[in-house]
């Protein structure tokens, strides 16, 4: 009896088994069918599409020429341009034979000196699924996490490079709480590279080198920070990082100019909410103090703090001389002695004097 009762399960399990099997298989020709039945659509819009654009307009003629050189599309009928400004969606660059095309063609994203293997090596992401979302199992888990430890050792080979990542991943750090851009950071990497090149990293912190890097990269790039920002995001003192920036720029060759208080003005009247208006009076202190020598031997930061407070008082904002001070990180005794000499020069400037009588006119 009992083997009887086995045998009829047996049957009913395999009997819903080719059920649910013929099942998947309608289902799968189905869907088939309505995915061949999208393409088909697809394909006729697309000819639509086609159509309509390659017939002109103005006459409706199908012999059109395209003058690449000019990116436009002309139809030869008529002579009305129907299309301008194309895309040209070939290479940037040119080749003259085949070794210049190997040499110069590529695929994959764009190599960067901000990676310490520029970009080139592979990466195990982090999430523990397979390709199609699912979760892997306790043992697939363990193997994908000793193939990550064994592939980040593998990406860097020898201790320059672990430093360079190091080195790279602080800049990066410190670049993001600044707010700086990615050519600043790009051509910091460079510094930094440089440096570990020219070996003069012995005797000095990594972190020491990197800051100077970035510091010296932001004022290439016109978009200054101060030596206080910078020193307060960075891991090293205040003096070790003055010292390894006079290193690298003397070592290095750099052609760094002196700081402009001007290129301070934007982000600092940005952070105090002035309007324009304060924000150009400001620039017109500073370059007065500048015809005047005034701006010899100060610090661009008090200066641009100064000229910022003077010119909220001459356009009559509420700035208060400890929210500048707050913001731009310049004592309130240093910003009333710049203010008073840039007012001195203000005053003194024959077009200004001529302008304000006529107003008072």
């Amino acid at each position: 009896m009992s083997d009887t009762a086995t045998e009829n399960a047996r049957q009913r399990v395999q009997t819903d088994s080719e059920n649910r099997r013929t099942d998947r298989r309608e289902q799968t020709a189905d869907e088939r069918e309505a995915a061949a039945g999208e393409r088909d659509e697809t394909a006729d819009e697309r000819a639509e599409a086609t159509e309509e654009t390659l017939r002109c307009p103005e006459c409706g003629s199908t012999n059109l020429a395209t003058d690449d050189g000019r990116g436009e599309t002309v139809c030869e009928d008529c002579g009305l341009v129907v299309d301008e400004d194309e895309i040209d969606r070939g290479p940037e660059w040119r080749a003259f034979n085949a070794t210049e095309k190997d040499e110069k063609s590529r695929v994959g994203a764009p190599t960067t000196n901000m990676m310490h293997d520029k970009g080139l090596s592979t990466n195990i992401g982090w999430q523990d699924k397979d390709a199609y979302g699912n979760s892997l199992s306790s043992n697939q888990r363990q193997k994908m996490q000793r193939l990550r430890t064994w592939n980040e050792r593998f990406r860097t080979r020898d201790s320059k490079e672990r430093n360079l990542k190091q080195a790279l991943g602080e800049i990066d750090r410190m670049a993001s709480a600044l707010g700086l851009p990615d050519n600043v950071r790009e051509t910091s990497s460079v510094i930094y590279r440089r440096a570990l090149e020219d070996d003069l990293l012995p005797g000095r912190s990594i972190e020491g080198i990197a800051t100077a890097s970035l510091h010296a990269a932001a004022r290439m790039a016109q978009v200054p920070r101060s030596l206080d920002e910078v020193a307060r995001v960075s891991r090293v003192d205040e003096d070790e990082f003055e010292r390894a920036y006079r290193y690298i720029v003397r070592e290095l060759s750099l052609e760094i100019k002196p700081a402009d208080p001007t290129e301070y003005l934007p982000r600092f009247s940005s952070d105090i909410d002035v309007p324009k208006e304060t924000e150009r009076t400001a620039r017109e202190l500073i370059e007065n103090a500048k015809e005047a020598n005034v701006h010899s031997g100060k610090s661009p930061v008090g200066l641009a703090a100064a000229a910022l407070y003077a010119a909220a008082q001459l356009t009559n904002e509420d700035v208060t001389q400890h929210e500048v001070s707050e913001v731009t990180d310049i004592s309130e005794v240093t910003i009333r002695n710049r203010y008073q000499e840039l007012l001195e020069v203000w005053d003194a400037t024959p077009f200004v004097g001529s302008a304000e009588s006529e107003a008072g006119a």
